[in-house]
């Protein structure tokens, strides 16, 4: 078996982190809301009714693990998608293979 080794390439461990991150709903439909764009805090705030320091729990596990960026604007913070995070971790996935060519 062939794996791409390239420079987007993500061990089983990162992997295994970042499903373990978004195993959790939330944090799972804070990505998602993401996608493609930059959301402040304010505004996921009021689209998942959460209180603050629950989004600042979701908020800070989605960075620490590289998933999420966080930008500063004034007292706000602002947050998007870390795409090549994303595609890396698209990556080892689509790098799986069944055997032979069994539908699976």
């Amino acid at each position: 078996m062939n794996i791409d080794m390239s420079e987007h390439f993500m061990e089983p461990e990162e992997a295994a982190l970042l499903c373990r991150v978004l195993g959790d709903p939330n944090r799972m439909s804070i990505a998602r809301a993401l996608s493609g764009k930059e959301l402040c805090a304010c505004n996921l705030l009021q689209q998942f009714h959460i209180t603050q320091p629950t989004l600042s729990h979701h908020m800070k596990i989605l960075c620490d693990c590289g998933l999420v960026r966080a930008r500063k604007d004034g007292k706000w913070m602002h947050y998007s998608l870390n795409n090549e995070k994303f595609e890396s971790f698209r990556d080892f996935f689509g790098a799986l293979r069944c055997e032979g060519n069994q539908n699976c």
